[in-house]
């Protein structure tokens, strides 16, 4: 990559006002393994780190407090002789000595990376940095970034912490996966140019995670890409599954048992739902888990139009897991050259469908700005009707919900090629649009807008019924 930043606008911002903000400043990182959390702390501050220290997996606080020494050595220039430290106390008494030698102008940058790692059970790694900080920090020019992978960890440690770190987090960073602008960027940016329906049908498999997109090979096509990454040998991802929620969560059977009943259910479910699917008991474990897969970008949640809070439905959005668990998961033994094969058949279309429009929902910023409402407030919801005696029941992708006294409807559709509206097409769209209407009894505008790969063929079917169509290159706008 050779040291580029893609993307992460937000992310930066965040960074550079902790720099300039005349207070010390402590950034908690979080983000799910192999999002690129380390890059971009060590790529956007540089040289301007004054120490750094990365938690060594599975090892003692002794090994953790080795390490600490060897790093304090190799910055610091003083006369004084590095030792070991008997404990963290012990460390952050060194580590202040060191940085009280420093002649700077600009603010002290500390970055602690791996931070569970750092702080086991009973080596009071937490206890010393909220005395360092304190007692010392606070009153300084100084960036502390603490950063770590284990999710349910971080979360409860740090940003829920209610002992020494309390109240001391001054700016959070979720770091997310890739969007589909940033994607196209970093595969530019290692000289694999795929077109855009290349590179849809990868993020659909893969996801923005730049990790699973740098082991992508040029002059492969996606089919052919997914093929080996997933089904060889020797791919990257072939494994990645079990190692991905365990590298993540504690006890990560929970999060794994939801995240295969959302995956056999696509279109959502309730917690209700989701303890009853699980057999769990109904307690407080739940809502943590399921709080530590939308802090970690695994699920989502979503409201059904003219549904309280009550009505809110979890779904899977996490494309690895879901591609995972579609056609991977308990199919038995699969060898390279699976994937031509199984993206024929019709589990590819059902899947593809819904993945599609997981991508979709994830890129609402550019929806809304190829409609022209970007500053105009909206919610995005789904629309269920169940049917009755009268009316066979159906379902609406997606619903934005404006303040202008509109709702977009949209109809979200992956295909090869372009897609056109048949006479029997256009005559259900105008029974949903008025059973909608009925249902909802809502006197807003509604717009009928589709999404598809390539775009819609304007036929005298669609005109008067499709307000505007889309391709999927609105999706790749930075938004």
């Amino acid at each position: 990559m050779n040291n580029i930043l893609i993307g992460r606008e937000k992310e930066k911002n965040v960074l550079k006002k902790a720099l300039l903000s005349p207070g010390a400043e402590m950034i908690s990182v979080i983000g799910r393994r192999r999002v690129g959390k380390t890059y971009l702390i060590s790529t956007f501050y540089k040289d301007l780190i004054d120490f750094e220290l990365t938690g060594i997996q599975n090892r003692s606080m002794h090994v953790q407090l080795q390490n600490f020494a060897n790093q304090l050595a190799e910055v610091d220039s003083s006369s004084r002789p590095i030792v070991v430290p008997k404990n963290w106390q012990e460390a952050f008494l060194h580590l202040k000595a060191y940085l009280q030698g420093l002649r700077k102008r600009k603010k002290i940058v500390l970055f602690f990376d791996e931070l569970p790692w750092l702080a086991t059970r009973r080596s009071d790694f937490l206890s010393a940095l909220g005395y360092f900080w304190n007692s010392w920090a606070v009153k300084h020019q100084i960036v502390v970034v603490l950063c770590g992978s284990a999710a349910s960890w971080m979360i409860r440690k740090v940003v829920h912490e209610k002992g020494g770190l309390y109240n001391r987090i001054t700016r959070r960073i979720y770091l997310e996966p890739f969007n589909l602008y940033e994607t196209e960027a970093f595969l530019n940016s290692l000289n694999l140019h795929f077109d855009r329906y290349q590179i849809v049908q990868l993020y659909m498999a893969l996801g923005g995670v730049p990790h699973y997109l740098k082991v992508l090979h040029a002059g492969r096509s996606a089919v052919e890409n997914i093929d080996h990454i997933f089904f060889s040998k020797t791919g990257l991802l072939k494994n990645e599954f079990a190692n991905l929620y365990y590298a993540l969560f504690e006890k990560a059977e929970k999060h794994i048992e939801i995240i295969q009943a959302l995956g056999s259910k696509r279109k959502g479910l309730s917690r209700k739902e989701i303890v009853s699917k699980c057999s769990f008991s109904d307690g407080g474990s739940v809502n943590r888990v399921l709080e530590e897969l939308e802090y970690s970008g695994f699920i989502s949640t979503y409201q059904p139009f003219g549904k309280k809070k009550k009505g809110i439905l979890f779904r899977l959005t996490d494309e690895f897991s879901l591609f995972y668990l579609s056609f991977i998961a308990n199919k038995g033994k699969q060898k390279e050259g699976s994937w031509r094969h199984l993206s024929q058949t019709q589990a590819y279309k059902s899947w593809s469908g819904y993945a599609f429009e997981s991508v979709c929902l994830k890129h609402i910023p550019q929806i809304k700005k190829a409609l022209g409402i970007s500053g105009i407030y909206s919610k995005e919801s789904s629309y269920i009707f169940q049917g009755d005696e009268y009316q066979k029941g159906f379902q609406l992708d997606l619903l934005i919900e404006r303040n202008d006294h509109v709702i977009n409807i949209f109809e979200i559709k992956f295909n090869s090629e372009q897609v056109s509206i048949a006479k029997n097409q256009a005559k259900e769209w105008r029974l949903k649009i008025a059973q909608f209407k009925a249902n909802t009894r809502t006197r807003k505008q509604v717009f009928l807008n589709y999404l598809t790969t390539f775009g819609l063929f304007p036929t005298k079917n669609s005109i008067g019924l499709v307000d505007q169509a889309f391709s999927m290159d609105i999706l790749f706008e930075k938004d």
